[in-house]
């Protein structure tokens, strides 16, 4: 068997040494070592990190897909996002400036993209349609210069920062919490984007500490973690009404709508109907006022005629 393994196409070779490195590409793959547990835990380790990455390209597409079809951001939390998007976008910088393998850290950079359209689609359908467009462009303009000064930091003020994204993971979730605790209804969430951060965060707890072992990111996917459960649980047990409440709300604006229409109805049957161009227009005949009675002069004047 090692005799297959040993002569591998090159390709096949070169792809599986960029992956788990030379050493224990041979000791696993050509010389088929089940027993080295090292190397199969990294392995093991990059495997999840790719397919993290992978899933991480397209985890808030179904989320975003949702409010499009909807045209509504309801039951979205705006700050959550917002700390959300700055958490995975000092995560991603951090990761990148400390030259950690791309493996470990690259859902980052899709989900950082993914949260940006997300939140401004929630600004866009929950701004009033005089204000959105300055809306939008402020957003535009705070994302900019938020990635250019991250980029630009010193290493040891990103440090400080990457510390930071524990409470900021944590208030990133608590209004998104709030929200759905508060109205009982998880709104326009997608439990795709959800069970996938819990799968993820559990994923990352291992990749991070096989190939990594930095505190800081170990402990933000930790946090991360529980806070997703608890949004997970928010759809277990509230699942099904926010569909009734945007049935109900729907409902009452098509018997509103209905109302309406009916009032202008009744006001255009009763309104006075104007004549045809062709019509005459009607004549109001008015009252004459009754002969007024004689003096008496006049009496005596008749009646002397009358002799």
């Amino acid at each position: 068997m090692t005799t297959i393994t040993r002569n591998l196409p090159w390709f096949i070779r070169d792809l599986g040494i960029s992956i788990v490195g030379q050493e224990c590409y041979t000791s696993l793959v050509e010389n088929l070592d089940i027993g080295d547990v090292q190397c199969i835990k990294y392995s093991l380790s990059k495997g999840l990190g790719i397919g993290i990455v992978v899933g991480g390209s397209i985890m808030k597409v179904p989320q975003v897909l949702l409010i499009l079809n909807a045209r509504s951001a309801r039951g979205l939390s705006l700050t959550a996002y917002m700390l959300e998007t700055l958490s995975y976008a000092v995560t991603l910088a951090y990761s990148y400036r400390k030259g950690f393998p791309f493996s470990t850290y690259g859902e980052n950079f899709f989900l950082t993209i993914q949260n940006v359209v997300i939140t401004f689609l929630i600004i866009a359908y929950s701004s009033p349609p005089r204000a959105r467009t300055s809306k939008l462009v402020t957003a535009a303009a705070a994302t900019a210069v938020t990635f250019a000064v991250l980029y630009t930091i010193p290493d040891s003020t990103l440090s400080v920062l990457q510390a930071g994204t524990l409470p900021l993971s944590l208030f990133s979730k608590l209004p998104q919490i709030r929200q759905n605790a508060r109205s009982q209804s998880t709104g326009q969430l997608s439990a795709f984007a959800v069970i996938s951060q819990i799968a993820g965060c559990m994923a990352r707890l291992f990749t991070t500490a096989t190939e990594v072992g930095d505190t800081l990111v170990s402990a933000g996917f930790a946090l991360a973690l529980l806070l997703n459960l608890v949004l997970g649980a928010q759809l277990w047990m509230y699942w099904g009404k926010g569909d009734a409440e945007a049935v109900k709300d729907k409902g009452a604006y098509e018997l509103r709508s209905v109302e309406v229409e009916s009032e202008k109805r009744n006001f255009v049957t009763q309104a006075p109907q104007e004549p045809a161009p062709w019509q005459a227009p009607p004549t109001h005949r008015v009252a004459t006022p009754p002969p007024r009675t004689s003096s008496a002069s006049g009496a005596r004047k008749w009646a002397r005629k009358v002799d």
